[in-house]
């Protein structure tokens, strides 16, 4: 047990504990995950990159998840990786967008030449024999995802989201190994005649290169020694001795000890004197020269004496008059000399643009001196890389848009120009047109709706802008105006107060009114006034109306009596209205009547009054209407007579106003103006057209017209109807000129200038919005143009060259040294100073010469200081003049000088000429055309461009034009010459004609006929006559008749009321039998009838045809007059009214009463009453409106296309198809269509219009024929409908002037020149001379003076070559082989390729067998070419002769190669027998087999090989040796006898046994034998007779004939 005090000190100290405890795990935990970390336990893994976002182009971001990982495999939070080692999560990346389709494609090379696939783990694969057509191979192609416009080379992700990657490489063929095809051995060369081993040699040449692994080239000589008897004795071999000289050492500065006193000359280049300074410098070490002195030195060279058999000999074997030269003088070389690189050029990638290729720099250097001596050539002068900088150091890059103006003012003028050249405006034009707009390029400056609207566009040159420019050009329409069309007039209303609702004073007015038809169209269509006024005296607004009852007698039932009246109220629209509204008193109730009794005479009611006779009254008549009644029946005795006729008819006048009517007349609204009232909501408008304009007021004046008379005071017009003179409208929007900003200035030159013209530099801007309804107007000036400041005049440098300098010999001491001479002559060097200086005679850097002029003139040439022995003449004189004969001559003279007079090999004019004699310039030259015609030129129009229409060019392209063709000038010698000499313009001209088409013309259009019907719809026709025909290509004619007529049908409409039949009243009845005393009974009656016209007031008559000929009524009608004692009754009552729905089962009624009853009671009247079925088209009748279809697109007069208006016309139509008036259809109120008129379009017939002609381009050869100029048009416009196509001919070609070429020519090299040695190194030269020719390759070139050529284009150092000549014993390489035909690489005939090869060869020749360790290699050069032809090779053989025979390789062609036939299919060239022939008297025959001697006969095995031979008995036997000897030379197919050769039958082995086949046979035959016993005995048997079978039956097998199938 423990104390209580160590308890609690146990506790406390295990409190303790247990909070260490937990620190130091905490602790521990802690730095086991810093040693996790440090371990590098957790690492990042990042996720693949997501889509690119943002803005389209560089300016995108592309995201990434990261992740932390346990080596483990579990993820963990990512503070446990280490934040140093972290990936970035974002990148900048390029977003592709739709539109960059445009901007970016995959660009593919061409397939690289094939090659062969390697084999595994690197090994070359050995060419194997299985090869029999090709072998596999492998060919690339570079695939590059480039910027179209500039082929700048961009990530392939841009491409790679438009299309998938090209392949890079495919499978191919390459032909079969091939090795190198060689020619035959020439002969053998010829041995000489003397001594010795000698050698001969033959060569051959190479004719195909080895291809696709081929072999290489064999050895092209064969030598070997010359079969000759001839051996020389000891010590008198002959040889010939040859003067060997070696090559020129390089060129040294002599030593010290090599310097006499007298020193040498320096040309010194480091003076700034104009003049050269010579300075006599003595030798000293090379280091402490100047650096830019010309040092002359000198160089030497050996010659030795060499034996033909390739030793040398003494020199004094080889020795000659005349020793070569071993020592001469040089200049020192010394390399090019520049300045140092200036510094680097800015980038030329200035800004940050969607082109993520890189910029570039330059830097320069200068040449300070040229290279001297052949010396290093200088080093390139311009160096360019490439350079990026931080894309966050750069502002984004301008982009550029197109832009246009808003479309100028409609030109309909330029298409009916088109149609007719001789047009001419003749009043208001309207219809299509053509309207254009200025499209220029500016650049896109991202900006925000709100500062879209104050946005200034800078125009910028076009080729910034991508993609196709918007249309500059497009169809327009102006509409045209028609008037309105109206109906004709209704009859003239009653007279009323102009206001009925206030009426005033006694005076009124009369209205007739019409109702427009069809709306007028255009901004200047005008439509008639439809209301019409007549004042009159006495309105009245309401009135009565009444109607008469029946008469009811007072008394019994005839006699006087009383008629009731019923009166109605009505206004002047005819509704009925209170009566208290008619101011006058009411009718009376009723009125006295009168029913005739028994006897009385009876007459019939009063008809209506009849039509007004005209509508209004003047000076010599008024309008009259009448009514009549008719006698029904006579009066008998003591009954009241019949009145008179003239009681029969009544009168009255009517329409008794004037003709002269009032009508308001208005004139077109005036334009809308600002109103003063709501001026605060008005806004002015810029081009974009956001901002609203408010709303405006328009006025129009009215006035009061009196028909006739004119205009009249405002208060004759009935005030009421007044037209309104003011409405609201939209108030057009001001629009200020909008203009861009001035373009940039175009830039002077950087550079100086040649010359002294004045250069200047030009802004414009355009008009992007004219100004209109009082908007800004546009600035005057649109176009700046200022001379440029600054620009320098570029100063004209030449190379002057300084007086030669005297001629420098090799220094004394050493050519003494050297040659043991004394004498200072022989061929020196002398030099000069050629300085660079400008016009002024400043001097200046050598570089600026060598930019702007020709090659410098030479530093350095040889010179000659004549020795003793040497010839010396005085210098040449000047030629002599010529005569004007073109056949003269000149010529120059020189002579010899001193001691030379008397030399005589200085006589001598072939050596040295003393007269020299050329012929004279002559200026007669010659012309001769050639080459084609040029197309037909016409002339430049000179037309001013119509209203501003500039984009539309010439409109010339027929008529006379010219055409040329170059001539060929060139002297009397045929050289050729400047065409100036022979033509100012260097061309022959001729007159041509491009025809003109002519297109179809048609008459103008008739004026329209007449409405084929005089109610309701009919049709009215116009027509065009053919004029021209069209010819040439011109526009065709439309579709005519068989009348060459076109048609043009409208639909049309008349009133039906126009034309009626005027009806006068029924004469009385006239009896037919006039013999009876009372005159009654049955009768006629006629009337006269008239056509008149409704329209006019005067209503006169016109002919009958114009009113309808089916509604005309009858002139006559049967009658009676009833007798006294007859009932008589009245006329029928109209028919009630059917409904609109014609129901049959509708009864109709009409009815009459009795007017006099007959004296008899027992007669009845006839019935007082009818009834009848409402029958439709009998006695019912439908209406309906009645619609046309739409009419063509009617044009206004002067318009050929573009807007036009469709009609459609309204009648009403009874349901019987018959036309009736429009009241019937208004009386039932129908629905009337809405729009009788439609806008509509026709297609303008627009020809091609192209723009003008470019100038013509530069010519596409500098000189010579064949050269051509060209210039194109474009199509501005294309054609439309069937307007003239564009021609095809876009471009015109016409040829160049014939300038003579003038180039430098080299000549060919010449011999090698040893100077004095026979053998060894030498120089071969070649000159370059100055040729005129025509440029052609077959003309021949004639040389010239050289100044007519520009700066020579060779180095000296292409003028002169190292060669050799081989001395005898030698072995050197002989010269190339020709070249040999082109020839393609095949396989089973067709090429494989579609450039051939063709090659040549040296090969090299021994001449001492001793030195052939020494000889060169072949050589073998291979080049391209064209036209190559595919040869096949096979194996040719000769006969065979003794088992041995020739094989060789043929081409094709016939030519015998070595090389090109595979080796595998070589004809064996020895026979040999395999086996071969080892058994006892066997030998090898001709077929290749073996055979047996003569005197045995062989043995062979089943396989065809010779077994044994064995000895043919009796073969000692002359007979048999001669059978035996036939049988051998007997001709015998060998593949025969070989193949039945091993048949024989052998019974024996030999060894002398019996082979198994004899005891198969044997027992087979035995077997057989057995078998033939046994079937004998069976046939021979007799058989058993049956004894139950009766004789009569046949046995069942003989009666079914032994069928089986029974």
């Amino acid at each position: 047990m423990f104390p209580k005090g160590n308890l609690a000190v146990t506790c406390w100290v295990w409190r303790k504990m247990r909070k260490l405890f937990v620190f130091l795990s905490l602790l521990l935990s802690h730095a086991a995950h810093l040693e996790g970390k440090k371990d590098n336990h957790f690492i990042w893994k990042p996720g693949p990159w997501g889509r690119c976002t943002g803005d389209c182009g560089p300016g995108g971001v592309q995201a990434r998840t990261l992740w932390c990982f346990h080596f483990e495999g579990w993820t963990s939070h990512l503070s446990n990786c280490d934040e140093n080692n972290r990936p970035p999560k974002e990148r900048s990346c390029f977003r592709v967008c739709d539109w960059h389709s445009d901007l970016f494609h995959w660009e593919v090379s061409d397939w690289h030449h094939c090659v062969l696939v390697p084999s595994a783990l690197g090994q070359t694969k050995p060419r194997t024999a299985e090869c029999v057509t090709a072998q596999h191979g492998l060919q690339h192609r570079t695939v590059r995802c480039v910027q179209k416009l500039n082929r700048t080379l961009v990530v392939n992700e841009i491409c790679e989201h438009f299309a998938p990657q090209p392949p890079t490489e495919q499978a191919c063929l390459i032909p079969c190994p091939r090795d190198c095809v060689v020619s035959e051995f020439s002969q053998w060369s010829k041995c000489s005649n003397g001594c010795g081993k000698q050698p001969q040699h033959r060569t051959r040449v190479a004719i195909a290169p080895p291809l696709y692994g081929g072999s290489q080239c064999p050895n092209l000589t064969e030598s070997r020694i010359c079969d000759t008897p001839i051996s020389c004795p000891l010590g008198e071999e002959e040889y010939t001795f040859s003067l060997k000289v070696g090559p020129w050492s390089k060129c040294r500065l002599p030593h010290l000890k090599e310097i006499n006193l007298s020193g040498r000359i320096v040309v010194d280049f480091s003076s700034d004197s104009k003049e050269p300074a010579f300075r006599h410098q003595s030798y000293k070490p090379h280091h402490h020269a100047k650096p830019w002195d010309i040092e002359i030195g000198y160089q030497t060279r050996q010659v030795w004496c060499t034996r033909s058999d390739g030793k040398n000999a003494m020199l004094s074997l080889c020795m000659k008059d005349s020793f070569p030269l071993t020592v001469q003088s040089c200049i020192m070389p010394k390399d090019c000399e520049t300045t140092e690189w200036s510094s680097w050029s800015p980038c030329s990638k200035t800004c940050r643009s969607g082109s993520l290729s890189p910029g570039f720099r330059s830097r320069i250097r200068n040449v300070k001196h040229i290279t001297i001596g052949g010396g290093k050539e200088c080093p390139e002068l311009l160096e360019k890389q490439a350079c990026i900088v931080e894309g966050g150091l750069l502002q984004p890059c301008p982009r550029y848009s197109w832009r246009t103006s808003e479309w100028k003012e409609c030109q309909v003028s330029l298409l009916l120009e088109q149609q007719d050249p001789h047009w001419h405006m003749m009043g208001p034009i309207c219809g299509g047109g053509i309207q254009t707009r200025e499209v220029y390029c500016a650049q896109s400056t991202p900006a925000s709706s709100a500062q879209r609207a104050k946005e200034v566009f800078r125009p910028v040159e076009k080729t910034l802008c991508l993609g196709p420019a918007p249309a500059s050009s497009q169809l327009c329409n102006i509409p045209c105006s028609t008037d309105c069309i109206v109906s004709s007039w209704s009859a003239w209303g009653p007279c009323i107060h102009e206001n009925c609702h206030d009426p005033q004073g006694r005076k009124g007015f009369r209205m007739r009114q019409r109702h427009v038809l069809m709306e007028s169209t255009g901004p200047a269509g005008r439509c008639p006034h439809v209301l019409e006024f007549v004042p009159c005296e006495d309105p009245v607004c309401y009135r009565w109306l009444t109607s008469e009852g029946i008469c009811i007698p007072d008394h019994g039932k005839c006699g006087w009596g009383r008629r009731i009246l019923k009166a109605v109220c009505q206004n002047d629209r005819g509704e009925d209205v209170s009566g208290n509204l008619c101011l006058v008193s009411s009718p009376p109730e009723w009125i006295a009547c009168e029913i005739p009794c028994r006897m009385d005479c009876v007459m019939s009611e009063w008809t209506e009054w009849s039509s007004c006779s005209q509508s209004c009254s003047n000076k010599n008549s008024d309008g009259k209407q009448t009514r009549s009644r008719t006698i029904l029946a006579l009066a008998g005795e003591g009954g009241k007579p019949c009145p008179p006729s003239q009681a029969l008819q009544e009168h009255r006048t009517c329409n008794d106003h004037s003709c002269m009517q009032l009508y308001w007349e208005t004139l077109p609204w005036g334009p809308c103006s600002e109103d003063t009232s709501i001026t605060a909501l008005n806004a002015t408008v810029g081009w974009n057209g956001e901002a609203t304009c408010g709303v405006g007021i328009q006025t129009r004046k009215v006035f009061c017209v009196k028909s006739h008379v004119g205009q009249v005071m405002s208060k004759r017009c009935p005030d009421s109807t007044r037209p309104e003179t003011t409405r609201s409208c939209l108030l057009p929007c001001k629009k200020d000129c909008v203009v861009t900003a001035f373009s940039e200035w175009t830039p002077c030159p950087r550079l100086c200038q040649s010359g002294n013209a004045t250069i200047k530099q030009s802004r414009y801007r355009i008009i992007n919005q004219e100004a209109a309804n009082g908007g800004q107007e546009c600035p005057d000036t649109l176009f700046e143009e200022r001379e440029c400041e600054d620009v320098s005049l570029c100063p004209v440098y030449r190379w002057k060259p300084q007086k030669w300098s005297p001629c420098v010999l090799v220094p004394e001491s050493v050519r003494q040294g050297i040659m043991s001479t004394t004498e200072a002559c022989g061929k020196g060097v002398q030099t000069r100073v050629v300085s660079c200086i400008s016009n002024d005679n400043h001097s200046a850097e050598i570089t600026e010469c060598l930019k702007g002029t020709s090659n410098m003139p030479p530093l350095v040439q040889e010179c000659t200081v004549p020795c003793r022995d040497d010839c010396t003449f005085t210098a040449w004189s000047k030629f002599t003049p010529c005569s004007t004969n073109c056949e003269a001559t000149r010529s120059r003279r020189r002579q010899l000088t001193g001691k030379s007079r008397k030399k005589e090999k200085c006589q001598e004019p072939e050596l040295y000429p003393l007269v020299e004699t050329e012929l004279c310039p002559c200026d007669v030259f010659v012309s001769q055309p050639y080459g084609n015609w040029s197309d037909c030129i016409l002339p430049e129009s000179r037309r001013e461009p119509l209203r501003g229409l500039q984009v539309l060019g010439d409109g010339r392209q027929c008529g006379k034009g010219t055409r040329f063709r170059a001539i060929a000038c060139s002297d009397k010698n045929g050289r050729p010459v400047d065409p100036s000499h022979c033509s100012s313009s260097g061309y022959i001209q001729e007159e041509c004609v491009i025809p003109c088409p002519f297109d179809c013309k048609l008459s103008d259009w008739s004026s329209w006929g007449s409405c084929s019907s005089s109610c309701g719809i009919g049709v009215r026709i116009r027509s065009k006559w053919l004029k021209e025909k069209p010819y040439n290509g011109g526009r065709p004619c439309p579709k005519l008749d068989l009348k060459n007529q076109v048609h043009e049908a409208v639909p049309c409409y008349s009133e039906c009321n126009q034309y009626s039949w005027a009806i006068e009243h029924w004469s009385p009845c006239r009896v037919h039998n006039e013999l009876r005393s009372l005159r009654c009974g049955e009768g006629t009656q006629s009337r006269e009838i008239r056509c008149k016209n409704t329209v006019e007031s005067e209503g006169g008559a016109v002919d009958k045809s114009l009113c309808s000929q089916d509604e005309m009524p009858s002139a006559t009608q049967p009658c009676s007059l009833l007798c006294p004692n007859e009932c008589v009754m009245s006329e029928w009552a109209p028919w009630s009214k059917c409904p609109q729905s014609c129901d049959p089962h509708t009864m109709q009624r009409r009815t009459r009463h009795l007017l006099r009853p007959s004296l008899s009671s027992r007669t009845t009247c006839a019935e007082d009453s009818q009834v009848r079925p409402c029958l439709l088209n009998e006695n019912c009748f439908q209406f309906q409106y009645n619609l046309t279809e739409w009419s063509t697109c009617q044009l206004s007069e002067n318009a050929t296309c573009g807007q036009g208006v469709r009609t459609r016309l309204l009648s009403c139509v009874r349901s019987d198809g018959k036309p009736v008036s429009m009241d019937q259809c208004e009386q039932h109120n129908l629905e009337k269509p809405q729009r009788m008129s439609t806008h509509c379009l026709v297609e303008c017939v627009v020809d091609c219009q192209l723009s003008g002609w470019t100038a013509w381009t530069e010519c596409s050869q500098t000189c010579g024929h064949g050269g051509r100029m060209s210039r194109t048009r474009f199509i501005m416009l294309p054609a439309q409908g069937e307007g003239r196509p564009c021609p095809p001919e876009l471009t015109q070609q016409k040829p160049c002037p014939v300038t003579p070429c003038y180039s430098w020519v080299l000549s060919n090299w010449s011999a090698c020149k040893l100077e004095g040695g026979d053998c060894g190194e030498g120089v071969q030269i070649r000159s370059l001379s100055c040729v005129v020719h025509n440029g052609s390759a077959s003309a021949s070139a004639v040389h010239v003076d050289d100044t007519q050529c520009k700066g020579m284009p060779l180095q000296d150092a292409i003028l002169k070559q190292l060669c050799s000549v081989p001395c005898p014993g030698d072995c050197h390489l002989t010269e190339w082989s020709e070249w040999s035909p082109c020839e393609l690489t095949c396989i089973d005939g067709r090429s494989f390729e579609t450039m051939g090869r063709q090659s040549r060869s040296r090969t090299f020749i021994i001449q001492s067998f001793e030195n052939q360790d020494s000889c060169p290699q072949q050589v073998l050069e291979t080049r391209p070419c064209t036209g190559g032809k595919c040869y096949h090779y096979t194996w040719k053989a000769s006969l065979w002769n003794n088992n041995e025979r020739t094989v060789w390789c043929q081409r094709s062609d016939g030519i015998n190669v070595t090389g090109g036939c595979s080796l595998r299919a070589r004809p064996a060239a020895i026979r040999q027998c395999n086996p071969a022939c080892r058994k006892p008297f066997s030998y090898c025959t001709q077929g290749g087999v073996c055979g047996c001697e003569k005197g045995y006969t062989e043995i062979m095995r089943s396989n065809g090989f010779l077994d044994y031979c064995m000895k043919v008995p009796g073969s000692e036997d002359k007979k048999a040796h001669v059978k035996n000897l036939a049988g051998k030379s007997r001709p015998v197919n060998s593949k025969i006898h070989d193949m039945f050769k091993g048949w024989s039958l052998q019974p024996l082995d030999p060894d002398g046994r019996v082979k198994i086949w004899v005891y198969g046979v044997s027992g087979g035959g035995f077997l057989i034998m057995i078998f033939l016993v046994f079937t004998s005995y069976l046939v021979c048997k007799k058989p058993k007779q049956h004894q139950s079978t009766p004789p009569q039956q046949k046995p069942l097998t003989l009666a079914y004939d032994g069928d089986l199938d029974m």
